[in-house]
């Protein structure tokens, strides 16, 4: 080990001692002065404990940014087939709570962004998704009550003088259970209708090594065992999911719907819910009325 961290030395030290201002303060932000020193400017690579840490932060910052786009091909999925098949609101209604009060558990005690931030980017997917499910339900009014609902939850659990510490730390409790809670419906969803229908695989398995990685990353930097716990809970269950995708993968049921780009039927689908397809159709249609002919007249 010896011999190969005088190797590394000799030719990233060089690199390591003149790094620009902004990236090793980053690095010094991210890792705290004492591994920065040890792993970037000393390239002691046999220091275990800031090794560890430094993955646990490669990690966090990895899954923060997948979470970005993780939920995307299951959007994509229910906007091209514009049905919610094989899908469960409750599953997504559950989750999305969970994430809620884990997000400003996590805020209130200002735990680093890298080891909880993917909690409000798949929040945000989760509720698009939640009122797709809705409306291709034939429950649409219903979208604007759970996100109305979600706001003033969040709100109330953010304000100190709504919600204290020490009952935000009871809801936390809560919200492991409810996070692996939240799985159960999907599954039985699944086993019922002998199919995934328009669940994204995509998702399914990127969520899989998401939650076994966060149960590193909270081992190594939050000592808080109400949200290892409920780590470790999601990753069993997502699990099953995931194994249920394998075992009904040719499944009739199981809809191989696009979910890599947004197909004409979708691209309809976001203009009614944005509200300008009327407006384009009647752009097209003056457009087409304005235009001059070119038939010959005789």
């Amino acid at each position: 080990m010896e011999a190969l961290e005088q190797t590394l030395r000799g030719v990233l030290q060089p690199i390591t001692h003149n790094l620009p201002k902004p990236l090793a303060d980053t690095a010094a932000t991210l890792l705290g002065d004492s591994c920065y020193r040890s792993l970037v400017h000393n390239i002691n690579i046999s220091d275990a404990t800031c090794m560890k840490l430094a993955i646990s932060k490669a990690l966090g910052i990895a899954i923060v940014g997948a979470s970005a786009v993780v939920k995307i091909p299951q959007l994509l999925k229910l906007l091209n087939s514009q049905s919610a098949e094989g899908i469960s609101f409750l599953s997504y209604a559950l989750e999305t709570a969970s994430f809620l009060i884990s997000l400003m558990y996590n805020v209130r005690n200002r735990f680093a962004f890298s080891t909880y931030g993917e909690v409000a980017l798949i929040a945000i997917q989760n509720i698009a998704i939640s009122v797709l499910v809705l409306q291709y339900s034939g429950k649409g009014a219903a979208g604007a009550v759970f996100v109305a609902g979600l706001a003033a939850a969040g709100y109330a659990m953010y304000s100190e003088s709504i919600t204290s510490m020490s009952m935000l730390q009871y809801l936390q409790a809560g919200a492991g259970v409810l996070g692996v809670a939240s799985k159960l419906p999907q599954i039985v969803t699944i086993f019922q209708q002998g199919g995934t229908g328009q669940l994204s695989a995509f998702a399914v398995f990127n969520y899989l090594a998401g939650s076994l990685s966060r149960i590193f990353t909270t081992l190594q930097e939050v000592p808080d065992k109400l949200i290892l716990y409920g780590f470790i809970g999601g990753f069993t269950l997502n699990a099953i999911i995931a194994a249920q995708m394998v075992y009904y993968w040719n499944s009739p049921k199981s809809k191989a719907t696009t979910q890599t780009k947004l197909q004409p039927k979708g691209e309809k689908a976001v203009k009614q819910a944005l509200g300008v397809s009327g407006q384009t159709s009647s752009v097209s249609s003056g457009s087409q009325r304005n235009k001059p002919s070119t038939r010959r007249r005789g």
